[in-house]
């Protein structure tokens, strides 16, 4: 358990060129506050103790201002920087080493009772306000830019900018 705290910290130590020390990013960095109360609620989802992690998620939200709901799940060294107004859905999958900024949302687009958030492989980073919608699958290293509208698979690799967002070369 301390492995990791020190694995999410350090992890965002390398990735914001602001961050000072490690300490103050424990102490006072919301993005990883959110991702370590995750960690409580997803283990008492699993655990059957749903009502208890939807109560938990909503008091991390409210402390944070980042919404990741229990079930969904996260991988190792994700970092969200600056955090408010990041959603989380149910189903979405979040891979390794994900960098994303403020006012990202990885929302479902069906009412109905199936995978419905997207996929986001690992080394992915998100831009501030991009929206990625749907079952989709968001490939290992890819970039989507801020404000993008992503509705469809991105490539390993690809940069996707836009409303849609569309691939661009490099």
């Amino acid at each position: 358990m301390i492995g990791r705290l020190r694995e999410d910290t350090r992890a965002m130590c390398d990735r914001d060129p602001a961050a000072r020390r490690c300490l103050e990013v424990a102490l006072t960095y919301p993005g990883v506050h959110a991702v370590w109360g995750h960690r409580v609620t997803h283990r008492l989802w699993n655990s059957g103790f749903r009502l208890l992690a939807r109560l938990l998620s909503h008091l991390v939200r409210l402390l944070t201002g980042v919404e990741i709901h229990p079930a969904a799940t996260i991988g190792r060294r994700v970092t969200i920087d600056h955090g408010m107004g990041v959603v989380i859905g149910e189903t979405a999958e979040v891979g390794d080493d994900v960098h994303m900024y403020h006012g990202v949302t990885l929302g479902g687009d069906t009412n109905e009772p199936v995978k419905r958030h997207p996929t986001v492989e690992d080394g992915v980073k998100i831009g501030a306000n991009a929206t990625l919608l749907g079952d989709i699958t968001i490939g290992e290293n890819a970039a989507v830019g801020a404000g993008s509208v992503v509705t469809d698979d991105v490539e390993a690799g690809a940069t996707v900018v836009g409303i849609p967002a569309r691939r661009i070369d490099d």
